[in-house]
């Protein structure tokens, strides 16, 4: 099977970086206003209960399908699936943010989405200073 083809979800990409912040202030920035953002879109509002609906500026629609709070969140975005957790990392003083996205159409869309992702870690980065 080709790199990023699975059995089960279809094509996946995944992307992750470690980052000089404790984990929990790095999951109350990625699920604020401000980080939500920089990942869902501006003016995206991300709701916490499974099931609730939310639709971004450029109007891709989806639902929670589960929130942890400090680790991870899943949602449908469109026809696909996105998972961002956060995840200690060493010390305390470092953690590891990463997004997942399963249910890609194609090896390239799932490129497409590689290169969307690390886009969005970059301006992450950038907005945390």
């Amino acid at each position: 099977m080709p790199t990023g083809l699975t059995k089960d979800a279809g094509w996946e990409i995944g992307v992750s970086r470690t980052l000089p912040l404790p984990a929990d202030a790095l999951w109350d920035f990625v699920t604020g206003e401000e980080g939500v953002a920089l990942w869902l879109g501006p003016g995206a509002v991300l709701p916490t209960e499974k099931g609730a609906a939310y639709r971004t500026a450029d109007g891709t629609a989806g639902e929670i399908r589960s929130y942890r709070p400090g680790d991870r969140v899943r949602l449908t975005h469109g026809t696909t699936t996105v998972q961002v957790a956060v995840v200690p990392a060493g010390t305390g003083d470092r953690s590891v943010l990463r997004f997942h996205q399963e249910h890609l159409a194609s090896a390239r869309e799932r490129e497409d989405r590689r290169a969307h992702w690390k886009g969005v870690m970059d301006r992450i980065v950038v907005a945390l200073g």
